[in-house]
């Protein structure tokens, strides 16, 4: 059986742990889990890194439990946030919770064996309870000192929290103890901001069960500004869903990762072995120019939540705005959705069909054509195109004159690149 806590000391992913952890765990194998919030059908990055602790923890031979909060989910947890949440309908939770569901099957062995993956919800358990039986059960044995220590509390009582949000730690740490009698579950994981909601847990069973229980939390994904991946914060989100977050993007946030950011994120995100890392760093760290660290990432990453083949076409996208000029094919080959993909992010210049139609030269196309959105002027135009400044569909022009007889690509797009970096999509309307 693998070190489990050893391997996350490495990988720098334990930020909290309650003591005798360690101890307890290389005892033999232990059930654990992982608890999945459906507030949105679904998970991000920030998710990935508490999807990749049951992974690690199964691979070290212990028993993974990954705990869909269909009940926990209509509270919503207030940890990290500085405002309530909005209530969503059962019908919305109970789709969210299958596309989670199936999500996390591409990350855990839930086939066969002792240590096989299982997929609870909590409203199995939680539909039959009432208010009273509640209170008695757990509200009990918690006091509102204990409460109102924690963090997640504390941020929010001089804003406002909802007494349902207020208790919400009383749901999570009822989990706990219910896994404990039932599964003989004894550890609980999460993300940091999480610790103040398994604590309950460990204080819970400590109480009615008499037994000790034990519980880790990993550092939380932050973007560079410091704040969280989350579901509903501000800012765009990388989701783990293709429709949602394109393989090409997730591809692309990773490539364009710092050394130290790409150098930490490996660490989490790759199964190989601390060798194998270290190894890849010192590779990295001799040739930084190459960006092997980054691509790496990326590759492994894009591979592991989606596909080898989204992977490839991910790499194919990347290369053709920002690989070598040998990708005229590739551009053509393109699925409208791919394109549109590797487009999303550069300006968008529209024209009119018959405007096209009507263009004499590549330099009107470029200036006078799309309104000098693209060139100030033909001037400017043919001063570029003299220096070898211009591509239209990936195809170097030479002659300012040449008529802008290009196959459209899908019957409707121009890309154009000028100079190096600058990148337009002309959209025929």
């Amino acid at each position: 059986m693998k070190n489990f806590i050893a391997s996350l000391q490495w990988r720098g992913m334990i930020h909290d742990m309650v003591p005798g952890t360690a101890e307890h765990l290389s005892s033999g194998m232990a059930t654990g889990y992982v608890g999945f919030d459906p507030s949105a059908p679904s998970l991000h990055l920030g998710n990935l890194v508490t999807i990749m602790l049951l992974k690690y923890f199964q691979e070290a031979g212990h028993k993974p439990i990954a705990l869909v909060g269909g009940a926990t989910g209509m509270i919503g947890d207030p940890s990290g946030r500085s405002q309530e949440r909005r209530f969503l309908t059962e019908e919305v939770l109970r789709y969210n919770e299958a596309c989670i569901a199936k999500q996390l099957e591409k990350f855990l062995d839930f086939s066969t064996g002792p240590n096989k993956a299982v997929i609870l919800n909590n409203l199995d358990w939680f539909k039959d309870v009432s208010f009273l039986g509640f209170l008695r059960e757990v509200g009990k044995h918690i006091s509102i000192g204990y409460m109102m220590a924690k963090d997640s509390v504390k941020q929010r009582i001089e804003t406002g929290i909802s007494y349902a949000e207020f208790a919400y730690q009383l749901l999570q740490g009822y989990d706990f103890y219910y896994l404990h009698l039932h599964k003989n579950v004894t550890l609980q994981m999460g993300g940091s901001d999480q610790w103040g909601n398994l604590t309950t847990g460990v204080e819970l069973i400590r109480k009615k069960a008499q037994h000790q229980a034990f519980a880790i939390t990993a550092p939380l994904l932050t973007r560079a500004d410091g704040t969280k991946f989350g579901k509903t914060a501000a800012g765009r989100n990388i989701w783990l869903d293709p429709a949602q977050t394109s393989p090409y993007e997730l591809y692309q946030f990773l490539l364009n990762s710092g050394d130290h950011e790409a150098e930490k994120l490996i660490k989490i995100f790759s199964c190989c072995t601390q060798e194998e890392v270290e190894a890849l760093i010192a590779a990295h760290q001799a040739k930084p120019e190459t960006r092997l660290l980054q691509q790496t990432l990326a590759k492994m990453v894009a591979t592991m939540v989606h596909s080898e083949t989204a992977c490839r076409q991910a790499i194919v996208c990347s290369n053709i705005l920002f690989g070598h000029t040998d990708s005229v094919d590739a551009l053509y080959a393109l699925s409208e959705a791919d394109l549109l993909n590797v487009c999303a992010t550069i300006p968008k210049v529209q024209i009119t069909r018959t405007a096209l139609s009507g263009v004499d030269s590549v330099v009107s196309l470029l200036s006078a054509a799309t309104e000098n959105q693209i060139l100030s002027s033909k001037s400017e135009a043919r001063r570029m195109i003299a220096s070898a400044g211009i591509r239209i569909n990936k195809l170097l022009i030479t002659d300012p004159y040449q008529q802008p007889d290009f196959a459209l690509l899908h019957n409707r797009y121009l890309l154009v690149q000028k100079g190096k970096k600058n990148y337009y999509l002309i959209v025929v309307q």
